[in-house]
């Protein structure tokens, strides 16, 4: 069974587009959740929202100029941005060749793909004329749009696949991809997730009253996981990625090695006992967890820190509570513990992948970021977990192992174990 790393990054998200930028944010907790004019036009409860900022000079250096001229799918523009990163990131090139590279492929996650381009295209016609939504419309609404469009662009030639698990698709794209290069059939995987971004992805989390309304006038401070004053999520978009690949392979390469990846687990609760289509079941998150470091052959006290799903919900504190449960480590011993979601709002199909990013880079830096608007805890949450384990601004600090989890609707759940790299293991 091969070891398995990570080799590249590649991000888009609210706060930063592009490697440099985006550990920069996380540094100094640049939060890039903004006011959204258009979601205050259509009368929005929640009129805040995390979305990256692409350039038309940005996008031209990934789509051609034909591509553009009938191209309205952001989920792909950021996966593509995103993955060609990562790619690049690991030194490698995407040279057009007359084979493909059978040893590498992708698995990138998505959600919806390309809502605003199906949009576009039937707002054009009306249903006696739907033949005539266009050529272009399936290649940007196909789920696997995504995976098709940098399977071609970077020519892979093994698996080329799209998964879809709700707000766990990130990562387990990414324990996909660690199955696939640990068994050899693939040297390496460009695995990651995105999510479209705009009103027609977001409404209806607005309607379903878990996004947060009360702070239309202060979008930085909206987001507030683990918080006493949270109230809801602050939906976001986006695209991460991260080569995953065979150590050998790697090795022969001189690749930079960002991170081991020990092992994980993937799960779901069946929408049974506490479980339900919006809601987890503990145990079955619990035994995610415990799965997962099982699977990584570590212990529970092992792990050094956790980036959490934690989306500023009235489920944080349960979250929190199924992994003092998991880890059976509670107050003073309990990991460090950090979201995200402070910065970037909720990345729907993209949380898993970008956070994962996020983790990666914290073990390769040396750092811990901070959860910029936890000022005042959770009270439920103080009392399982010591406030000194939730840091409020980045820490320069050694990890070595950290655990990265997302839990999604239909009750799903996936865990990773991520290491910093050591030649024994």
């Amino acid at each position: 069974m091969n070891r398995v790393v990570v080799t590249g990054l590649g991000v888009v998200a609210p706060n930063g587009i592009g490697i440099k930028d985006f550990t920069q944010a996380l540094k100094k907790g640049l939060s890039g959740i903004r006011h959204q004019e258009q979601l205050q036009q259509l009368q929005f409860s929640c009129q805040i929202a995390g979305q990256p900022q692409i350039t038309a000079d940005l996008k031209s250096q990934y789509f051609t100029e034909l591509e553009l001229r009938a191209f309205n799918s952001t989920g792909i523009l950021y996966g593509v941005i995103a993955g060609i990163e990562a790619w690049e990131n690991a030194g490698l090139h995407g040279e057009v060749t007359e084979e493909p590279d059978y040893d590498s492929g992708t698995i990138f996650g998505a959600g919806t793909s390309g809502i605003d381009k199906f949009r576009e295209s039937i707002y054009k016609i009306d249903d006696l004329q739907t033949r005539r939504l266009g050529s272009t419309v399936v290649a940007q609404t196909m789920n696997s749009g995504i995976s098709a469009y940098l399977g071609g662009k970077l020519g892979l030639g093994n698996q080329v696949t799209t998964n879809s698990s709700a707000c766990a698709t990130g990562t387990e794209a990414i324990l996909m991809a660690y199955d696939r290069i640990r068994s050899g059939k693939a040297k390496r995987i460009l695995a990651g997730s995105t999510s479209d971004s705009g009103p027609y992805i977001w409404a209806g989390f607005d309607a379903l009253r878990v996004c947060n309304s009360k702070s239309n006038d202060d979008p930085e401070q909206g987001s507030r996981p683990m918080s006493a004053t949270a109230s809801g999520f602050v939906p976001g978009s986006g695209a991460g990625a991260l080569v995953i690949e065979e150590l050998q392979s790697a090795l022969q390469r001189g690749a930079t090695i960002y991170a081991e990846i020990l092992g994980g687990q993937v799960n779901s609760g069946g929408q049974r006992g506490t479980g339900s289509m919006t809601a987890p079941n503990s145990i079955a998150v619990q035994r995610c967890i415990t799965d997962a470091l099982k699977n990584s052959g570590i212990e529970a006290s092992a792990v050094d820190a956790i980036n959490g799903h934690l989306t500023a919900t009235s489920k944080d504190s349960l979250e929190i509570e199924n992994w003092t449960k998991a880890l059976n480590r509670h107050h003073d011993d309990f990991p460090y513990i950090n979201s995200l979601k402070s910065m970037t709002g909720h990345c729907l199909s993209a949380a898993g992948s970008i956070e994962s990013v996020a983790t990666v880079l914290q073990i390769h830096h040396g750092f811990l970021f901070g959860n910029t608007n936890c000022t005042d805890l959770n009270p439920e949450i103080a009392s399982l977990i010591h406030p000194s384990k939730i840091p409020l601004q980045t820490t320069n600090i050694n990890l070595n192992i950290i655990a990265k989890a997302s839990f999604g609707f239909g009750d799903v759940n996936a865990c990773l174990i991520f290491k910093k790299y050591d030649e024994v293991k």
